[in-house]
């Protein structure tokens, strides 16, 4: 590919940038997806209204894994342990907190098979839309290079040379999505 154009080069960066920001967030979904085991990162999302601002539950408590099927929240300002709670239950994880007064406990139950088919059939839908955004950034790619051959910026050989290697890092990409499906689908199986 001719970067030695600073337009040219600055639309394969944006792409390179972009398709890269989709898998980052792809692999944020699939660790926010609870699969029977105690993960910290499945409370990412949680944000708790402290002293009226809304704040990341990571950001106001220490979050543990004393077993696998349990993660022990221990906040930092025990006044704040009713709100975490509220938090927590009124969110969409469906899991119940107990509080001691000094820190939560979040039990994990067994998965049934229909749930963790369930599971699996919402992380291969969530894999499709990445897909699907990464070929929507291959196309916006491709369009601008086909716009550049016409302002007479790429050749008719660049511009094919272009698609082709533009197709193999959409494959990578994908390749990339299906490997964390399989990864994941395998761990949301697994009793």
């Amino acid at each position: 590919m001719n970067l030695s154009n600073p337009e040219i080069k600055a639309q394969w960066d944006k792409y390179a940038m972009r398709s890269t920001k989709a898998i980052e967030h792809f692999k944020g979904e699939m660790l926010s997806i609870r699969a029977g085991r105690a993960n910290p990162a499945i409370l990412n999302k949680i944000t708790v209204d402290y002293y009226g601002t809304p704040t990341a539950l990571s950001q106001m408590a220490n979050i543990t894994v004393p077993e696998a099927r349990m993660l022990v929240i221990s906040p930092w300002d025990v006044t704040a342990l009713k709100d975490i709670n509220k938090a927590i239950t009124t969110s969409d994880l469906g899991l119940n907190p107990t509080d001691d007064g000094k820190v939560i406990r979040l039990s994990f139950p067994q998965l049934t098979e229909e749930r963790r088919k369930e599971l699996v059939k919402g992380i291969k839908k969530t894999g499709e839309d990445s897909k699907v955004t990464l070929r929507n950034e291959r196309r916006d790619l491709i369009d601008a290079l086909k716009k550049f051959k016409k302002d007479s910026l790429l050749t008719e050989d660049d511009l094919a040379n272009s698609e082709k290697e533009v197709q193999k890092k959409l494959d990578g990409y994908i390749a990339e999505v299906d490997r964390i499906l399989k990864d994941k689908e395998k761990e949301v199986m697994e009793v």
